[in-house]
């Protein structure tokens, strides 16, 4: 393998950042490079020794593995490695070993430091911290970008079709305006803009003929704004010009028009006006037309740059204000509650992390006074909100963990009975069962009833030691997709041929690392994000790795919120499968990193061990 200048020059070319870098600076670069030949087994780093800057496979493999031996990722040519421990303090976090026969890069410590200090776009590459912070009003119309708010592809005509023609294209589109184009390179450059009230005013009041060439009633070089202008730049327009549309350009090429349809739309969608009018429902079927509007509504989210917490957040209390409606139009059906209660949801919907995809996961926690007659209310009630629920597009739960099954629909009693066994008992049934149900939340009723159960039972399974054992082994049957190609062990038949599941391997690992140190702290909170900045103030888990599995867990939860996202504006329903060769070097790169840390927290946990410690 040649570990030469011009030829590393020639790899460093192909490899992200550094093919950011201008020609001289990839020279230097490829000139501080350290090339190293490694025999299969080699140690190239151990853990907890001093870096002496990052590494880069040039050729064959490296495995990287964790304080415990367990392996947490295997990677391949162009891949980096050791840049985690040497951008914290400076200690390789994990140990490091070649594979095969393997020609490794070393990018001295000094070198880095300068190239991040010196060039943006390299040091965003190796910053692992949140992409975008939640912002007030992130989601409101003035500080959308004008791209995100493009309601369609664009519609044109040429200046030589009729107007006759371009009210047929109209018409057929459901469209009020159209882009009058000509062919350019990449694309079509706009000349004008013809709308209905063009057509309205200056054909039909005017007696023309409706052959006449849209390019003589056109509105020639109208005022245009580029995809990056902000929202409150097209309401300036609008308003100061008293135009209703409003052609995107980018570099001369028409990419879409914005109209005043187009931002009521908008402003018709935010969290506060679906929860309004979930509240005024008088139907079911009314309340099913609002959560239809959710998906668009996580679009419009996301393009706002909230965080993932946030936009999950608002999500859930949408279905938390559906729920507690539903509640409210069973009793006026049934007539009031016989007995307090209190209508408790687990899942997604109990962290408040609920995305574009949810099915239900509930329960009902009844008053111990309740007889067989009341029993019998409850459970026509449970009926009456789980099929509103999915009416609503919350599908039923396909393990059935709803009010509506008798086993999860009983009195306060029976609940504290219920935890005890299955801390008691530990078996696999017992820790799903308990996974599940640690993650309740009250949504409607009497919460005491619950709180009360919980401080009981996280008590009483803090102190088990077989049970937390059993619980952390449990936590563990989810692992993070990490393989040989690319970095990725991706799903290899079915519908989903190479993808990997954001939820099940991505999140839900996070998931059940966070409950299991909410259990060892008895810490009340639900929320993932919440459980681990718990988790670090009350000493269960390590600054540094508190700090790295919060990094790892924002940067997957986001990108399975921008998959979901992405798919919305496709035309396509929102699923957590996402295909690794639709990323970028620099976003593969940064999940599979995130990926690494979740494992070695997971080997961490499953051997008793602080993490990262």
């Amino acid at each position: 393998m040649e570990t030469s200048v011009p030829a590393i020059q020639v790899f460093l070319e192909s490899v992200h950042p550094y093919d950011s870098l201008p020609r001289d600076e990839l020279t230097r670069v490829a000139q501080a490079m350290m090339p190293r030949l490694y025999a299969p087994g080699d140690l190239i780093y151990e853990i907890d020794e001093p870096l002496g800057g990052i590494f880069l496979i040039k050729a064959g493999g490296v495995e990287i593995t964790d304080r415990n031996g367990a392996m947490v990722s295997l990677l391949s040519p162009r891949n980096t490695f050791g840049e985690r421990g040497l951008m914290r303090d400076g200690i390789a976090a994990t140990t490091a070993r070649a594979r095969d026969d393997s020609v490794v890069l070393m990018l001295p410590k000094a070198e880095f430091t300068r190239l991040t200090e010196a060039y943006p776009q390299f040091q965003r590459f190796f910053n692992r911290s949140r992409p975008a912070e939640a912002r007030p009003g992130g989601s409101d119309l003035t500080t959308q970008k004008v791209a995100d708010l493009v309601a369609r592809a664009p519609l044109s005509c040429s200046p030589a079709d009729t107007v006759a023609e371009a009210a047929r294209m109209m018409r057929e589109a459901h469209a009020s305006s159209l882009g009058v184009t000509e062919p350019m390179e990449g694309g079509a450059r706009l000349l004008g803009i013809i709308t209905q009230r063009d057509l309205s005013n200056k054909i039909l009041a005017e007696g023309r003929d409706p052959l006449t060439p849209v390019g003589q009633v056109m509105t020639a070089d109208p005022i245009a704004l580029p995809p990056n202008a902000l929202g409150s730049d097209i309401l300036h327009i609008m308003l100061e010009r008293r135009i209703g549309h409003l052609p995107i350009v980018d570099h001369g090429r028409f990419v879409g028009m914005i109209t005043q349809t187009d931002l009521t739309r908008f402003m018709a969608v935010s969290s506060a006006v679906l929860i309004r009018d979930v509240a005024l429902a008088t139907s079911v079927a009314e309340m099913a037309s609002v959560t239809a509007r959710i998906p668009q509504l996580l679009v419009q989210l996301v393009a706002g740059h909230l965080s993932h917490e946030v936009v999950t957040r608002l999500i859930t209390d949408i279905a938390d204000t559906v729920t507690r409606r539903l509640i409210a139009m069973a009793e006026a059906e049934l007539g009031a509650a016989p007995v307090p209660f209190v209508w408790a949801a687990c899942g997604s919907q109990g962290r408040q992390e609920q995305t574009g995809v949810s099915d239900q996961d509930n329960c009902l926690i009844i008053d111990d006074r309740a007889t067989e007659a009341d029993m019998a209310w409850f459970e026509a009630m449970a009926r009456f909100v789980c099929d509103g629920l999915d009416a609503c597009g919350y599908v039923y739960c396909p393990g059935d963990m709803m009010a509506t099954a008798p086993r999860w629909r009983a009195r306060q009693s029976v609940w504290r009975e219920h935890f005890r066994g299955w801390i008691a008992k530990p078996s696999p049934e017992a820790q799903m069962l308990a996974s599940v149900m640690f993650d309740l939340r009250p949504i409607g009723g009497t919460a005491s009833l619950y709180h009360d159960l919980q401080a009981e039972t996280l008590e009483s399974a803090a102190k088990n030691s077989i049970f937390v054992a059993h619980m952390v082994s449990n936590s563990l049957k989810h692992t993070p997709p990490l393989g040989l190609i690319r970095g990725f062990a991706t799903i290899r038949s079915g519908e989903h041929r190479n993808h990997i599941d954001l939820k099940h391997n991505g999140v839900v690992p996070v998931t059940d690392l966070a409950r299991i140190y909410a259990l060892q702290g008895r810490l009340p909170e639900v929320n993932t994000r919440a459980r681990l900045q718990g988790a670090e103030d009350a000493g269960i888990i390590s600054a540094s790795g508190a700090r790295d599995l919060i990094e790892a867990y924002d940067l997957i939860a986001t990108m399975r919120l921008e998959n979901q996202a992405h798919l919305v504006r496709s035309g396509r329903k929102p699923d957590n499968y996402l295909a690794p060769s639709d990323l970028s070097d620099f976003e593969r790169s940064h999940l599979r990193d995130a990926f690494v840390v979740v494992r070695t927290m997971q080997s961490s946990a499953g051997h008793g061990k602080g993490p990262l410690s």
